[in-house]
């Protein structure tokens, strides 16, 4: 069994992949051809997010068992809290030891359509969820926002929540995605002025749809850099164009993030390959990797 907190204590930038659970078995499948496409790069873990719909929540930690279980990836689970009674959490953190996973990013999670952020909860904040995963056992992630979560009133209660979060139990935490690698370096020192040492693992998303980015952008009130925005603008109805130019903008990202020391890189795949893979060969061409 391999605790993520460890992998970054091996001296090299470790190289992590995001997917989401599919709404079909035919998704299923083409996840898990998407994995085989990726697992050449040898990825050091996956990780497969926790969605707001409730009911699909199970095909979560039914993957993240699969992944380690049928292809030697170590993976970890998201496990959110909201819509999840401590008995609900208690009998998933059970089920997620039973298969053998001992790594969850613990997270608040996306509310629900009408829900008030102090609306009552087991689980109020996602540091609850990380001591109590943490004192049963697990190696604990948690989630970080270089541009501010969007509730988020300051940055003196932005660092409060994510120092709560690793004073319960978070060994590590993982970005929001983000364009400008100035907002990374910022929200660290920022972090670590504020006594939060564990690793900060830049979360990078290589643009596939100029809609679909502008929309997530949007949601999580991420800036894209106005030079950048005008060449996806410029290109937008070209999809191969798009492409070409979100993987320039994402290797350009990842050069000056290991330049610069980063514990790792996270990549949000959007469940697809090609981006990914693309990224990653050229920092290996370039000894970055």
């Amino acid at each position: 069994m391999t605790r993520v907190s460890q992998l970054y204590d091996r001296g090299r930038p470790v190289f992590s992949f995001e997917f989401f659970p599919p709404r079909t078995d035919k998704g299923v499948d083409a996840l898990f051809r998407t994995l085989a496409e990726l697992a050449p790069l040898a990825p050091d873990f996956v990780s497969v997010t926790c969605p707001l719909d409730k009911p699909r929540r199970p095909l979560t930690f039914g993957l993240v068992a699969r992944i380690k279980t049928e292809l030697g990836i170590e993976a970890v689970a998201h496990l959110v809290t909201v819509d999840y009674s401590r008995a609900e959490i208690d009998a998933v953190l059970r089920q997620l030891r039973e298969s053998g996973i001992e790594n969850v990013l613990a997270l608040r999670g996306d509310l629900l359509p009408g829900m008030a952020p102090d609306a009552p909860r087991d689980f109020q904040h996602a540091a609850e969820l990380a001591r109590l995963a943490r004192e049963v056992g697990f190696c604990v992630g948690g989630a970080a926002h270089p541009e501010r979560h969007p509730e988020s009133r300051d940055w003196d209660g932005e660092l409060r929540h994510a120092a709560a979060k690793v004073d319960a139990g978070c060994e590590f935490l993982v970005t929001q995605l983000f364009f400008d690698c100035g907002d990374y370096f910022r929200y660290v020192e920022r972090a670590r002025r504020a006594g939060i040492r564990v690793p900060i693992v830049p979360g990078i998303m290589p643009v596939g749809s100029v809609s679909g980015i502008k929309r997530m952008a949007a949601q999580n009130r991420n800036r894209i850099p106005g030079d950048f925005l005008a060449e996806l603008d410029a290109v937008a109805a070209d999809e191969a164009a798009v492409h070409r130019l979100g993987v320039q903008h994402a290797t350009m990202q990842c050069e000056e993030l290991l330049a610069r020391g980063v514990p790792g890189i996270h990549f949000y795949t959007l469940n697809k390959s090609p981006a990914t893979r693309e990224i990653l060969t050229a920092l290996r061409d370039k000894g970055l990797c």
